[in-house]
């Protein structure tokens, strides 16, 4: 189902996916969708909408108040898309059809959220003051999100979403911000591919997991059409179980592949506490 689909559109699903095993649901709902879609692309939700507001937190707490809750599922649980979910996704890739986009991206899973008008995901965004037509019109009017005419769209979001979901999700949804040929070089120098990386993952990016610990993007050190490299320092605060705290910084190189950007690279070094 998913090989037309962009690295962000898949993310979508995986975030979706997350966000059902912590809601205790055994299923991919669309309002699950809806949360992975916000998670991934925000931005795109937002430009759609008639003014700006804080959706994100808004149709969370929404969404809290119609389902039920229940205990946590773990993410290495099976979990199937809903009917209603396999109906969007499907749309999705009709809206793409009809747009003549040969992927099926971010966008288009929004039209699909839409165009399931007796889902909740759509009910929300309705009252929010988004619909099908509008958005529709909107995306047909735009430059094929899969061939953009200029820059491709900022790294940005989409490190952010990769360092952010290190709190919370593991190698089932994080792996695909990975390219093929990735590479990661741990703190004490050791090189995993991509292959270690998956199979390794909740080992390798432990550290960054752990409740206490905080990021900020230190430095951009390249910023071009093709190539994004940055360094992000991550820390933690010292807990009495703790004998010290730790700093550890990422550089991270991340490349263009079609519309997506994707990591090639992630170093980290260990720095010592001043």
């Amino acid at each position: 189902m998913f090989e037309r689909y962009t690295e962000r559109a898949r993310r979508v699903v995986f975030f979706a996916r997350y966000e059902a095993s912590q809601y205790g649901n055994a299923y991919i709902q669309t309002e699950h969708l809806l949360l992975g879609l916000l998670r991934e692309d925000y931005a795109t939700v937002r430009k759609c909408l008639p003014e700006e507001a804080a959706l994100a937190a808004n149709i969370r707490a929404e969404i809290e108040r119609r389902i039920t809750i229940a205990e946590r599922i773990s993410t290495s649980v099976e979990m199937p898309l809903s009917a209603e979910s396999k109906k969007v996704l499907t749309l999705a890739a009709g809206a793409a059809d009809r747009l003549k986009h040969r992927r099926v991206d971010t966008e288009h899973v929004l039209l699909g959220l839409l165009q399931v008008n007796t889902s909740m995901a759509a009910q929300i965004l309705a009252e929010h003051g988004l619909a099908a037509p509008a958005v529709q019109e909107r995306l047909a009017k735009a430059q094929s999100p899969q061939f953009p005419a200029g820059a491709p769209p900022s790294p940005l979001p989409m490190l952010n979403g990769f360092l952010d979901g290190l709190k919370s999700l593991g190698a089932d949804g994080l792996i695909s911000f990975f390219a093929m040929n990735a590479e990661f070089i741990d703190v004490a120098g050791k090189l995993w591919n991509r292959e270690e990386i998956w199979r390794k993952f909740d080992a390798l990016f432990a550290p960054y997991a752990k409740r206490n610990s905080t990021y900020i993007i230190e430095s951009t050190l390249t910023n071009t059409q093709a190539t994004f490299v940055a360094t992000v320092l991550w820390k933690n605060a010292l807990l009495a179980s703790e004998q010290r705290a730790w700093l550890h910084r990422m550089s991270i190189v991340m490349t263009v592949t079609g519309a997506d950007w994707e990591i090639v690279l992630i170093q980290a070094t260990l720095v010592q506490p001043s």
